[in-house]
């Protein structure tokens, strides 16, 4: 996933690596010159896989860590959000471009979702407010007031009403109507809350916090229906498998892990753990994600890298570099080509293709 950049030669035959170097907010694609021929062509090595430009791009105009980045439901499209405050919008084929921003939070922008339709976005922030953002005009809809930390982390239901699910540093979970600027109901739990999911059918949330442990909320009720105990550290991310059947885990242990979220699992729920994408010394709060059909794993890590294993038997099918910090979150695209977005410290994102 990465391509390596060497100092342009006045040789014409050494094939040397050309980066087109663009203003902000651009793409950058990593590609070779054919030097032998002296001609601009690509060179096709290997058998494209997507429709991108070049097997890599680099997505470039955040000027601050960027913390979180999601395509929307059909993959034609990215969001980040950063340390900088802003959101940027890009097209995820092609050129890449960004085809937008959207500004307004007070502080850092650390989680964010798009609607079913792909017509809203929805943001957490360090400010203490969610966001909603109509993507036709740019325009902010509403701020979800009510948080009084910083809100680490969000999930929007899949089926029926659409609620966000908030997760905030002063240890609650926020239930929300988008239409309404208050919450609609509060879980009150012990710890600051740092990752929040909803199950497929919408009656429970999953979270995770500083104390450790996963725990399965009854949304009815706001009553712990069971926990789910493994990590040693801090959980930076939860997210529910294609088949709503299993819940995929990352933490600041450095380990992933899956658990068996079927009603009637048995009690010992821990399926596998994952080793190897080591959590940097920033401890930010790193985002796992499945593939679209459940069979891969990917989480970003502390030394540049993207990290992904087989779900079937826990074993490493990537480690990819290219990053020169954490890498914040890891993304395979909805779509159905197989690439892979990743978001990191070093205020760049790279989309590339999987082989």
């Amino acid at each position: 996933m990465s391509a390596e950049k060497r100092p342009a030669s006045d040789d014409p035959g050494a094939g040397q690596l050309v980066v087109k170097r663009q203003k902000p907010g651009s793409s950058t694609a990593l590609s070779r010159r054919d030097g032998a021929s002296g001609s601009d062509a690509l060179v096709h090595s290997a058998v494209r896989t997507s429709n991108l430009e070049a097997p890599l791009m680099e997505l470039s105009g955040h000027s601050g860590e960027i913390f979180s980045a999601k395509f929307n439901p059909t993959g034609d499209l990215i969001a980040s959000g950063s340390m900088d405050r802003n959101i940027l919008l890009w097209k995820s084929s092609g050129t890449c471009d960004n085809y937008g921003v959207l500004t307004g939070h007070r502080g850092a922008v650390l989680d964010l979702q798009w609607s079913r339709d792909s017509e809203i976005l929805y943001t957490a922030s360090a400010d203490m407010h969610l966001a909603s953002w109509d993507l036709t005009s740019g325009t902010r809809i509403r701020r979800y007031i009510g948080h009084e930390e910083i809100i680490n982390t969000m999930d929007v239901s899949r089926r029926g009403e659409e609620l966000l699910i908030s997760g905030s540093d002063d240890g609650t979970i926020g239930i929300w109507d988008p239409r309404t600027k208050n919450a609609a109901d509060y879980i009150e739990t012990e710890f600051p809350i740092t990752a929040v999911a909803v199950s497929e059918a919408g009656n429970e949330i999953y979270s995770g916090g500083i104390d450790n442990d996963i725990k399965v909320w009854d949304m009815r009720k706001k009553a712990v229906v069971y926990s789910m105990l493994g990590h040693n550290d801090t959980i930076t991310s939860l997210r529910v498998s294609p088949d709503s059947q299993s819940l995929l885990s990352y933490s600041h242990d450095s380990t992933a892990k899956t658990w068996d979220i079927r009603p009637f699992a048995p009690t010992e729920r821990h399926i596998r753990t994952f080793d190897g994408a080591q959590m940097g010394i920033e401890k930010n709060l790193v985002r796992a994600s499945w593939d679209k059909a459940g069979k891969k794993i990917a989480v970003g890590a502390g030394d540049g890298t993207v990290i992904i294993w087989s779900n079937d038997n826990g074993k490493l099918l990537y480690k990819l570099p290219g990053h020169k910090g954490t890498v914040n979150c890891a993304e395979f695209t909805p779509g159905e080509e197989p690439v892979i977005l990743s978001a990191s410290s070093d205020r760049r994102m790279l989309l590339g293709e999987l082989r």
